[in-house]
């Protein structure tokens, strides 16, 4: 049975006081490791380095909002989390608590850490009792619900039925719910495929319609950036620093979008209240399409690794089993942003070298990563390896 506790690790400091609050839930001291606004000497130069807010939205008291979020203590959440504390905004983040609520965040300085987990709240549960979120949810009452872990349409019923005056709902849903085109990028407005693994997404998308509710839906593509759970960009580290070949499924030519994680973050606040975003679908990458072969390049140009050797193969003559031999869908596979930048003011702050970067400097290039490397797929492919195309510049 789900539990509400509060979350108390050992800090030197002391959390802020919880007068007005409800007694289920405490400000967290926590602890981990950490990122935010230092500056670092990056591989690759750029007029930026440095994630900083840009003060879209200032909260006076009567603005600030009671908002949840469900998750938050991974990837997404942990970014998203941050700016809507900084905006003034009381946070609860509902887990399971089998992680640390707050982790210091690389180049995170300890003054903004100490202030960050002396305000995050902490509501601790199994989104899948639902009977609990049903009661605990109507108990605190919440003015708007980040739902950053949804997968499926039933997981988001109980939240609506506990949160009959909520303000907003805002979901992460996926570029993944389209239907493959030969037309691209692809548009809010594109069809969708009822049949994608994505489709309980698109179902909770349906879901929230029908309810009636202000709901917004934010469709990344492929996200990345530190912390990073998906080998993304991890894949191609992992290869570079081992000075390994690359395999790349037939021509590498094949285009598709990154998108970083904290613009990601930037867009879930630009809709936060926003009139414009009522009931909307929103894409959210970076500006640039790259290929397969360009990506490559691109992050070994970002964490200052020597130009890659790069194999093409056929995919459909080898058998790897259950295991993936490559990160990303062999298609083509990207969308327009331009919705999100015309009606929510937002655009990505990132390009795409300058967020792998990004990642690098702050994550794998410090030694830290999600899964050991595993190159026995490349081994399979680079014992028998069928030249599909030669490698093709930008």
């Amino acid at each position: 049975m789900a539990n509400l506790v509060a979350f108390q690790l050992n800090q030197p400091f002391a959390p802020a006081p919880t007068s007005g609050l409800s007694s289920h839930l405490l400000a967290l001291p926590s602890s981990l490791s950490d990122f935010n606004g230092a500056r670092f000497s990056f591989p690759v130069q750029s007029k930026r380095k440095v994630w900083q807010q840009k003060r879209g939205l200032q909260v006076t008291a009567s603005s600030a909002k009671k908002i949840l979020i469900m998750g938050g203590t991974r990837f997404i959440g942990v970014f998203l989390s941050r700016l809507l504390v900084k905006e003034g905004h009381q946070v609860t983040l509902f887990t399971r608590g089998k992680t640390p609520v707050t982790q210091q965040l690389p180049g995170e300085s300890d003054q903004d850490y100490t202030d960050f987990s002396s305000k995050i709240l902490h509501l601790k549960g199994d989104r899948k009792d639902f009977e609990f979120v049903k009661s605990s949810l109507s108990a605190e009452g919440f003015d708007v619900v980040y739902d950053i872990n949804g997968r499926e349409a039933e997981e988001v019923t109980p939240i609506l039925d506990a949160l009959p005056k909520l303000e907003q709902f805002i979901y992460c849903s996926s570029a993944g719910v389209y239907l493959k085109s030969d037309l691209l990028p692809h548009f809010e407005t594109d069809a969708v495929d009822p049949k994608s693994r994505h489709k309980g997404k698109l179902e909770t998308e349906s879901l929230l319609n029908s309810k009636g509710v202000n709901w917004t839906s934010i469709r990344p593509v492929y996200i990345y950036g530190p912390l990073n759970y998906n080998p993304v960009e991890e894949w191609f580290f992992h290869r570079l620093k081992a000075g390994r070949p690359i395999p790349i499924p037939n021509s590498g030519i094949q285009i598709s979008q990154l998108g970083h994680v904290k613009d990601l973050a930037r867009a879930f606040v630009a809709v936060l209240g926003n009139e414009k975003a009522s009931r909307q679908v929103y894409n959210i990458s970076g500006e640039k399409y790259v290929t397969f072969d360009g990506l490559a390049r691109a992050c070994a140009k970002a964490a200052g690794f020597p130009e890659p050797e790069i194999f093409h193969y056929n995919p459909k003559v080898f058998d790897f089993g259950k295991k993936k031999a490559f990160p990303f869908r062999d298609q083509h596979f990207f969308a327009s942003i331009e919705k999100a930048k015309s009606e929510l003011g937002w655009k990505p702050e990132f390009g795409l070298v300058e967020g792998l970067a990004d990642s690098y400097n702050l994550d794998f290039g410090r030694g830290t990563y999600r899964e050991e490397a595993d190159f026995s797929t490349d081994d399979i492919i680079l014992g028998n390896v069928p030249i599909v195309a030669p490698s093709v510049s930008l």
